[in-house]
């Protein structure tokens, strides 16, 4: 695979470094400490991390971000909301008050930022401990655990799987702007694509068949931008193309597009082929969409019992589509045959998703009930949280696996 350093800087739509301080004395210390380390020249601001967090939410983030808490009350919470909005592999450097060794544990260790330093600051400090960071020298070194990654399968085909996972992905990237990435490994049959008016092409199926191809740039080229934080990664091969799957690819493809996006929308049909198992087991976790009929019961149950590997915490989340279609079983029905409640419910809605469909668009803003069941499956689905505020202790707990997203290896 690719240098890291050497993908996250071939980027041209992504900064170096950009700088976010609360006071005059910080700025100039990073000024100085970093005129030797810095290859463009330094963009620095005001605004400390309130400032980083809402620039984030509009800008490509830069390969290294520096961060001033200043006064900040609730540090731990604010981390866990920059985190949210910035790309998976950015180099964090955090400038604050506190100087204990508890807070820079929680901060580098817990948190994943690449580097903690206590105020007041200085350029020999800056020039030690954040300028080899800076100047590429520690990046390398840095491992990029993941983000969350989520397969929707269908227990049935037909059941509508594809049109959960579309507006999903367009949920998280869209709605709640992060970085998302909808893969559809259905290369001869996928329809994620054509959900959203996109026309894929042949790089899924390369990456797929050689994964020495697969690299840390592989969706700047091969997936296709839907929104300003949505991609598609998919294709569209002849039927009569057979795909040589290089065994153990999957796993190289999930780690590629996880230096780049928070969220992996996959929308994996379940057949016995190794690519569809291996993203199963991949996955952080899975979602099954059923309908309310009998054989749709049948085979969510088989999909239920799947064993579960060690990266997933819970069960599957059942997502019942169509509830109170005409002709189908009641919910309570559907629940006392499987055993279980059903998790999220979405309305029989064949007007506005059809219409959705020719039209090449999301059905999510076509239908209230419709975005409430979507939201609801994204805030079970993963520890996102939509742009409202979160407690700092809340915050703290859920993002202390933020290291993956904020990369660092503990």
């Amino acid at each position: 695979m690719a240098d890291p350093t050497a993908t996250l800087a071939a980027r041209p739509d992504r900064p170096a470094l950009i700088a976010f301080v609360a006071d005059g004395q910080t700025e100039i210390a990073l000024r100085d400490g970093l005129a030797d380390a810095a290859s463009e020249t330094l963009d620095i601001r005001r605004g400390g991390i309130r400032g980083a967090i809402a620039a984030m939410q509009k800008t490509a983030t830069p390969r290294v971000l520096v961060v001033d808490l200043g006064d900040e009350d609730e540090p731990l919470g604010a981390l866990g909301a920059l985190a949210e909005v910035t790309e998976p592999d950015v180099a964090v450097l955090v400038v604050g008050s506190a100087n204990d060794l508890d807070f820079y544990r929680a901060v580098t260790r817990g948190l994943g930022a690449r580097e903690y330093l206590a105020k007041p600051m200085t350029r020999d400090k800056v020039a030690l401990h954040f300028a080899p960071i800076v100047s590429g020298q520690a990046i390398s070194e840095q491992s990029v655990l993941g983000s969350q990654v989520i397969a929707v399968t269908g227990a049935r085909g037909g059941c509508g799987a594809s049109t959960v996972a579309v507006n999903l992905a367009w949920h998280f990237g869209v709605h709640a702007r992060r970085h998302t990435v909808l893969l559809d490994p259905d290369l001869h049959m996928g329809v994620a694509a054509f959900l959203l008016n996109l026309r894929p092409g042949p790089g899924l199926r390369l990456a797929l068949e050689a994964p020495e191809r697969i690299d840390a740039l592989l969706a700047e080229r091969a997936a296709l931008p839907a929104a300003d934080r949505l991609h598609v990664l998919a294709g569209h091969e002849k039927l009569t193309t057979d795909l040589a799957y290089a065994p153990g690819t999957a796993a190289q493809l999930i780690e590629a597009l996880r230096r780049r996006f928070n969220f992996i929308v996959a929308d994996v049909p379940f057949r016995p082929v190794p690519l569809h198992r291996d993203l199963l087991d991949l996955a952080n976790q899975r979602v099954v969409v059923m309908e309310p009929t009998l054989a749709s019961v049948r085979d969510a149950l088989r999909l239920l019992a799947l064993p579960a590997t060690s990266g997933q915490g819970r069960r599957a989340i059942v997502v019942l589509n169509r509830a109170g279609s005409a002709g189908g079983i009641t919910r309570a029905q559907v629940e006392e045959a499987l055993g279980i409640s059903i998790d999220v419910a979405i309305p029989n809605l064949p007007r506005q998703v059809t219409g959705a469909a020719t039209l090449g668009e999301p059905a999510i803003g076509r239908h209230n009930g419709l975005r409430a069941a979507i939201a609801e499956l994204a805030r079970q689905a993963a520890p996102v949280r939509l742009q409202e505020a979160m407690p700092a202790a809340t915050a703290a707990t859920a993002r202390f696996s933020l290291r993956r997203i904020l990369g660092r290896a503990a």
